[in-house]
């Protein structure tokens, strides 16, 4: 059993991690739920949305009566009502399921929305950046070795040219940077460290 589902891009990393948020019908949110284990000298405690089922004998646990796409940047997405009278006889994790994949695509959607609220980058360098990825994926099918020197080479790039716009964007508002680069503060100010060379929380 998954203790609980997130959902995480390459671009944002943590700074907008998503998951299936649970609503009950009292529109508040349930306290993760508790399992025993088998040997019952522990258990854990468990907040995917499949749990919230209404289930069990002596403690029954809460029934959602919402699913929703929840986002760490504070987002939330729209409700997505459960229909526990049409949900028929298959568990909750696999009647459940299309709802749960609704707010990921929600999620999709949220990120979509803060790309477009970051600061854009010039056309040509886009460009230059597929086609420099393109290059190095077709070189990978001839020669790994070569693919993975090129990656370095992007590394170094990077290192090198980035030094001095973190050392300047040291200097402004952190909260301004990291609304720039779709962070949240605490990944900006880790981003800017390690490009600008200095401890993170020195």
């Amino acid at each position: 059993m998954e203790k609980d589902e997130t959902w995480t891009s390459d671009e944002y990393g943590r700074s907008h991690e998503g998951r299936v948020g649970v609503l009950l019908d009292d529109g508040s949110v349930p306290k993760p739920v508790y399992f025993d284990s088998a040997s019952g000298s522990s258990g854990c405690e468990v907040r995917h949305w499949s749990v919230y089922d209404g289930a069990g004998t002596y403690l029954p646990r809460p029934r959602a009566d919402v699913l929703r796409a929840e986002c760490s940047c504070g987002w939330t997405g729209a409700p997505h009502a459960v229909d526990w009278a049409t949900a028929g006889d298959p568990p909750f994790h696999e009647s459940g399921l299309p709802t749960a994949e609704q707010c990921e695509e929600d999620w999709d959607s949220h990120l979509r929305d803060v790309a477009g609220t970051t600061i854009p980058l010039p056309a040509e360098l886009e460009a230059l950046f597929q086609t420099v990825t393109a290059a190095i994926e077709n070189l990978a099918q001839d020669s790994p070795t070569a693919a993975l020197k090129a990656a370095r080479t992007l590394e170094l790039i990077a290192q090198r040219t980035a030094h001095w716009p973190a050392q300047d964007a040291r200097a402004q508002d952190l909260r301004t940077v990291a609304a720039d680069l779709g962070l949240s503060v605490d990944a900006t100010r880790g981003l800017l460290a390690r490009f600008g060379g200095w401890q993170a929380h020195g």
